[in-house]
């Protein structure tokens, strides 16, 4: 039987994580973040839009990561702090929304993962224009991140 070299274990991975990052679906959305995203169909910002859109009031954009991560990057400038393992995160998204479940919500993360998780919750909850930041904060596939794009951020 033949022994796999760490070699060509390496180069195996990258073989497989550039099809991932190679391989599109439609809208421009990258199959190997919408197999990790469960597949939402959630409206996408990017993060200058995002901040855009939140400092001229067309959106509510909300920070779902855990404090210490807000601790250790800052959030987004505009944006709230609400995190997404709260048990009353709903109500409170909703409170945040002043009961307004058509409100356009925008949720951004670390990387866009738990973001877009999250809408297809909210979706199900009967929040109905929530739109999805994918490159979060720290970059993706769908993007370098609201850091290394140089927004600005709230680290109060």
């Amino acid at each position: 039987m033949a022994r796999v070299t760490r070699r060509q274990a390496l180069i195996g991975l990258g073989a497989v994580c550039l099809a991932g990052a190679a391989i599109y679906v439609g809208g421009g959305r990258n199959a190997f973040y919408s197999f990790l995203a469960e597949g939402t169909d959630a409206r996408q910002l990017t993060a200058p839009e995002a901040y855009e859109a939140a400092r001229s009031g067309e959106i509510l954009l909300v920070d779902i990561r855990r404090p210490d991560e807000w601790a250790a990057t800052g959030s987004p400038e505009g944006g709230v702090r609400l995190d997404l393992r709260r048990e009353d995160f709903i109500e409170e998204l909703d409170k945040l929304a002043k009961g307004r479940r058509d409100a356009p919500i925008a949720l951004i993360c670390a990387r866009g993962v738990r973001s877009a998780r999250l809408t297809n919750r909210l979706t199900e909850a009967g929040f109905t224009a929530i739109i999805d930041v994918p490159e979060g904060m720290l970059g993706s596939g769908a993007g370098p991140g609201w850091i290394k794009r140089n927004l600005p951020l709230d680290r109060s």
